[in-house]
């Protein structure tokens, strides 16, 4: 079964992604409606459920979101594409622009993935005095996806109700 199912406020706002059971418990106590079915089906011994893939709440709930994602190793992964922002290679580590010893803060915008050959090279340095560009500088993932998502792989049938465009090249 898939994992997880994404719950929409009355609104149609998404709010977060919850379990499979979770979600066919809240269509079974009418706290919710199955907008979209997954693949499979829930059986009991007198019922049987489409795996709910995305359900919206019947009564409005109020939730104070938090205003920026949380920082995590996985997230900056996730935000960089698993690639290197130095040479586009896999990614193995994380790597701070303004090194933590110079002063460099453990910040969205001076943290990017790297492979373990060129942090290994960069070491103490800045980016700068190795002649080294980044494509873009790093900066804090916006959007109600990564707020709703955070790094976890979407299911494809939650397009319609998150923003999962690509962002434009500059």
């Amino acid at each position: 079964m898939g994992s997880g199912a994404l719950v929409l406020n009355a609104t149609y706002e998404p709010l977060c992604v919850v379990s499979v059971r979770r979600a066919a418990v809240l269509v079974l106590t009418a706290k919710a409606v199955c907008v979209a079915d997954g693949d499979e089906v829930l059986r009991s011994a007198r019922n049987s459920l489409p795996v709910p893939s995305v359900v919206r709440l019947t009564r409005f709930v109020r939730v104070p979101f938090r205003a920026h994602v949380g920082l995590s190793r996985r997230a900056i992964f996730a935000r960089d594409g698993w690639r290197c922002a130095y040479c586009r290679g896999p990614a193995e580590t994380i790597d701070h622009v303004l090194p933590r010893s110079r002063g460099g803060r453990h910040s969205w915008e001076n943290v990017v993935a790297a492979c373990a050959r060129c942090n290994h090279t960069k070491g103490d340095k800045t980016p700068a005095e190795l002649g080294w560009r980044l494509p873009a500088p790093p900066v804090a993932p916006k959007g109600i996806a990564w707020r709703v998502l955070g790094h976890r792989p979407p299911d494809p049938r939650w397009v319609d109700w998150l923003d999962l465009r690509e962002p434009e090249a500059a």
